[in-house]
């Protein structure tokens, strides 16, 4: 009996040795002390493991031993993990980062203005750039109803923050477009060549703007064609100005889509009297496709847009007795073909060709003016999530320009002009997370002009840190230089050119919660390298130079809400700005014409659901702008009077798939003048001439029917009107 109760405690004894537990306790708390309840906690690989408390408390017991792994995991943080010593892992302190990459988390902002679905802090919608009364589906006039720009009607450009309107560049889907905007003449403004037909969303950089792009002073703006269409589906619109159709087709793995249109401006312009003699009214024909492959990890895009146009007016001319006549035929061509997938792990390649042709055949008078431009982009860039907090991009771009010129007066002289550019780069960047509430990005790009036997290096560098739940202040500082435009640089043969280049400083304020976004962006610009020439009009015998300089400072404001009253939205844009350059032939220091002091913008959207119906009303403003009166001693001393337009739309549901669409712009007829072109000599009694630049027509209006054809019902083209 003895000997089987020896053996029995023995036994126990062992056994209770063998499978000894261990105890395993902490608290688990975040970056500031603060206790984090209801975090699990683990030994990896077992079953073992506990919740934390409402005081962060833990505590479990295990039979594992030796050194294993602890895991600590939470909603919104990042997920802890540490080798331990299992035997002596009591009373400690777990301490979780938050994830940087929650949706609420901070995001720079400064110079950058986006909207689109994608967009993490969007202050406009897909809808707006075609929805806003004025805009007649130009995505740059729904642009300038934004900050920072400037509304310059005789040209309808994009003008940015003291910037003319070449120092913004286009890209879509990431590469370059040499020539976005449609054919022009003298004083006759031009529009996007892009309808919003297939763009999903779009980033607007007033400045400031990633090392991933270049060549330009002031703006980049950045179109994305659709990943997916929804569905099956035709478009037909039939139009006052003209025609419309399109089809979208979707399968497994891939879509394509396509849209034509042929516009004539001949109604219109029989309708509404114009301030222009047209021989033959605008006509264009034109039309734009994308093909879409969604492989396992990556998306391969290749789009394409073709326009032809055409137009013949004669025009008045301070200089002439005679109106001049300006006959041009313009055909455009843009392909670009991308690809951005995942690879390995966490490494993300984005690559991409594009190529635009354009080809001008313009007659003034008998002079005869023949250009062509062909632009190359090649593309590679990748990106590396190194962690959490750190992800780092780095590629090159190529760009490739051969521009030709030829010049017949059909009398005596015949000229030829033009280059060829070669431009290299590389860039890296890298975006740094510290937290949720402070983020970095800093980089600088290096590029190589053959033309201009030149290199430069440009660095950027912007900052973000969220004060509270729904506010951020951000900070954006970079160097940025471009090639001078076509105008001065196909003189080339004759004079050496350096790139003009700008310095942004910009300070940046948001806050936002649904409903409401208020922004607040001061910036400073500063010009150098800015091109002179010492003739009235630019030619080839002008003595160019490097040294002209200037500046732009300024505040933006933008508002926007749609709590204010139940199936209302409304946003208002105030910029000020103070501009001065001494460039082209200024003999001192002047803020060039394009540039007004004061900007303002409202625009409101109204649905009233009893009428099916949405009504919008726009409200663009901008004091006088400067020109140059010769007949006074003062250089750039005149000041235009205040611009203003009102501008109406109205959409009509009349069934679902089917709209009636009617637009209205400068609903009150005022008679806007851009500024006065003046003679070249005085007359008799000494007096310099002159005569008004005012719009082509003081109205235009729109009235159109939009069909869709769908599968789903509830398909229609309100997005895009």
């Amino acid at each position: 009996m003895t000997t089987k109760l020896l053996f029995t405690i023995t036994f126990l004894f062992f056994t209770t040795f063998i499978f000894a537990q261990n105890t395993i306790s902490g608290k688990v708390v975040d970056q500031k002390g603060k206790p984090v309840p209801g975090a699990n906690i683990y030994i990896d690989g077992t079953y073992d493991g506990a919740t934390s408390s409402d005081t962060g408390d833990f505590s479990f017991e295990t039979s594992e031993t030796g050194n294993k792994t602890l895991v600590v995991s939470f909603l919104l943080y990042d997920t802890f993990k540490k080798e331990i010593d299992v035997t002596n892992y009591k009373d400690q302190i777990v301490k979780l980062r938050e994830n940087v990459n929650a949706l609420d988390a901070v995001v720079i902002t400064a110079g950058t203005l986006e909207s689109g679905d994608k967009a993490r802090v969007s202050v406009l919608k897909p809808l707006d750039i075609v929805t806003t009364a004025g805009s007649a589906g130009n995505i740059i006039a729904a642009l300038q109803t934004l900050p920072g720009t400037q509304t310059v009607g005789e040209d309808g450009r994009l003008f940015v923050r003291g910037g003319e309107a070449s120092e913004t560049q286009t890209f879509v889907d990431g590469l370059r477009v040499a020539q976005p905007y449609g054919a022009t003449t003298n004083n006759l403004p031009t529009r996007s060549r892009f309808s919003p037909f297939l763009f999903s969303g779009i980033a607007f950089s007033t400045g400031g703007y990633s090392a991933e792009y270049g060549e330009a002073l002031s703006s980049v703006l950045l179109l994305n064609t659709q990943d997916e269409p929804d569905q099956n589906k035709t478009d037909i619109a039939l139009m006052t100005v003209g025609l419309g159709v399109g089809n979208t087709q979707k399968w497994k793995k891939s879509s394509f889509s396509i849209n034509t249109n042929y516009i004539n401006l001949a109604p219109y312009q029989a309708v509404i009297p114009q301030n222009v003699d047209w021989n033959n009214p605008y006509q264009s024909l034109g039309g734009e496709a994308v093909y879409r492959y969604h492989f396992e990890r990556g998306i391969f895009k290749l789009y394409a847009a073709f326009d032809a146009e055409k137009f013949d007016l004669n025009q008045k001319n301070v200089n002439f007795v005679d109106p001049i006549r300006t006959d041009l035929n313009n055909n455009n061509f843009y392909l670009n073909a991308s690809y951005k997938g995942d690879f390995g792990t966490g490494w993300q390649l984005t690559s991409g060709i594009s190529y635009g042709y354009s080809k001008n055949k313009v007659k003034y008078d008998i002079n005869d003016v023949d250009s062509n431009e062909n632009a190359a982009q090649l593309k590679l860039k990748l990106r590396k999530n190194i962690s959490n907090y750190f992800k780092l991009s780095f590629g090159a771009d190529y760009f490739i320009t051969r521009y030709n010129e030829n010049f017949d007066d059909n009398i005596s002289i015949k000229t030829a002009n033009g280059y060829d550019s070669n431009i290299a780069a590389f860039y890296t960047e890298g975006d740094i997370l510290f937290s949720k509430k402070l983020a970095m990005k800093v980089g600088f790009r290096l590029s190589n002009n053959s033309l201009l036997d030149e290199t430069n290096i440009a660095p950027r560098a912007s900052i973000a840190y969220k004060v509270s739940k729904n506010s951020q202040f951000s900070f954006a500082y970079g160097d940025f230089s471009q090639t001078p435009v076509v105008d001065y640089i196909k003189y080339s043969k004759y004079h050496q050119f350096e790139s003009e280049k700008a310095r942004h400083y910009i300070l940046n304020y948001q806050f936002t919660k649904p409903g409401q976004t208020f922004r607040a962006e001061a910036y400073y610009k500063d010009y150098s390298n800015l091109v002179q020439y010492n003739t009235r009009d630019i030619q080839y015998n002008s003595v160019f130079n490097n040294n002209g300089s200037g500046y732009a400072k300024g505040l933006d404001l933008f508002w926007r809400d749609s709590n204010l009253y139940k199936n209302l939205e409304y946003w208002i844009s105030y910029s000020y700005i103070d501009s001065e350059r001494q460039y082209k032939n200024f003999p001192t220091m002047a803020t060039p014409n394009f540039v007004a002091n004061h900007s303002l913008s409202i625009v409101t959207k109204y649905f009233i659901t009893d009428w099916k119906s949405q009504i919008g009303f726009t409200n663009s403003y901008s004091s006088g702008r400067p020109y140059n009166d010769p007949n006074q001693t003062q250089f750039m001393n005149g000041k235009t009077k205040s611009y203003n337009s009102l501008s109406f739309n109205w959409a009509y549901l009349l069934t679902t798939q089917k709209i009636l669409y009617f637009s209205v712009s400068n609903v009150l007829g005022t008679q806007n003048v851009f500024g006065y072109d003046y003679a070249k000599l005085p007359d008799p009694n000494g007096v310099y001439n002159r005569q008004a630049v005012v719009p082509t027509a003081d109205r235009f209006f729109f009235l159109g029917f939009f069909w869709t054809i769908s599968d789903n019902k509830n398909e229609n083209q309100l997005k895009n009107l």
